[in-house]
């Protein structure tokens, strides 16, 4: 018997219910996992309120990534075995599978091995915030040096991951932040610029920091009506990645400088990385070696207990996290 979380109605923090069930045992391409750790995603939250990429189907589970440890295997699961130490990467739909429980069962494909290096904590903290990062940054729009990145709300884990990966690439990285609050933080964590877009035009500041050509690329996840300002500071040719909504407001496009500068404007999500077991496989290289480098870093926010998660998306949605948040089991 394990304790899963699950939700039987659309809504906030309190739909979130802990139920008792037995695991079964895992299909031929499948593995169970006595989870240690989970990471915890702004995603979860649109699907706990039903307003994701896909609808619900309820019962839902909930959940894209796990740290733990292999309990049983499918008989047609090879490179895995019980007592592995193993990950998960974001790779399913959580109509199929979820990680919020005390044991799972997983797709094979979706499992990584466990880097040594990293705690459970740290392990399920890494993938969803790396690879999406890595399939904008490094696999479609192949930064490099000389590149100057926009990444907006650079405090989420993603924004974090998006300011090493540029980084990592030689690129120059300029992080946005609404307040001055964390701009110390930001610099701390690597950013070689900040803008602070209450105080500074943000527009005039990218031609500052960029001798006037602008930047190649923008990768926001916050979308609304600052978007048309991020078109106006890319370069000429440049590409503008949207991966989130963070803002519930229209998104304009600016299209007469989109015409002139020749841009481009792309959306993006893991899945065209960890969908493809050739880009995957790939991704999972690319972080590994930045992990053991330490040019790739987790970076945690907060910490909680699963019988705390309710609590856990409720301080989600304060949208005060630097970094990470993520559960322990």
């Amino acid at each position: 018997m394990s304790r899963t979380i699950k939700f039987a109605k659309a809504g906030g923090p309190e739909v979130l219910e802990f139920v008792e069930t037995e695991v079964p045992a895992p299909g031929p391409t499948e593995v169970r996992i006595n989870v240690k750790a989970i990471g915890i995603n702004r995603a979860e939250a649109m699907w706990r309120a039903d307003a994701y990429i896909e609808p619900v189907k309820f019962p839902a589970g909930l959940g894209y990534e796990a740290a733990g440890v292999v309990d049983a295997v499918g008989s047609d699961v090879t490179g895995f075995a019980p007592g592995d130490k193993v990950n998960l990467i974001p790779s399913f739909s959580m109509n199929q599978y979820f990680t919020y429980g005390e044991v799972i069962v997983a797709p094979d494909y979706a499992l990584v091995k466990h880097p040594e290096s990293l705690s459970y904590a740290e392990a399920a903290s890494v993938w969803m915030m790396f690879v999406t990062a890595y399939g904008a940054l490094i696999e479609d729009a192949k930064v490099s040096k000389g590149d100057f990145v926009i990444i907006p709300a650079a405090s989420s884990s993603v924004g974090l991951a998006a300011i090493q990966i540029a980084n990592y690439a030689g690129a120059t990285s300029i992080a946005t932040t609404r307040t001055a609050d964390k701009k110390q933080q930001l610099l701390d964590a690597g950013a070689a610029h900040v803008i602070v877009t209450d105080e500074s035009d943000l527009v005039e500041e990218v031609k500052r920091i960029t001798g006037g050509q602008g930047a190649r690329v923008v990768f926001d996840p916050v979308g609304g009506p600052n978007f048309a300002k991020l078109i106006s500071a890319l370069s000429f040719q440049g590409i503008a990645y949207i991966y989130g909504a963070l803002s519930e407001d229209v998104t304009p496009l600016p299209v007469l400088d989109m015409i002139a500068k020749m841009i481009t404007v792309k959306a993006h999500n893991i899945w065209l990385t960890s969908g493809d077991e050739t880009r995957r496989k790939a991704a999972v290289e690319y972080v590994l070696k930045g992990l053991e480098s330490g040019a790739l870093k987790p970076v945690i926010d907060r910490t909680f207990t699963f019988d705390e998660m309710v609590d856990v998306h409720r301080y989600l949605e304060t949208n005060g996290q630097f970094g990470k948040i993520v559960v322990t089991v």
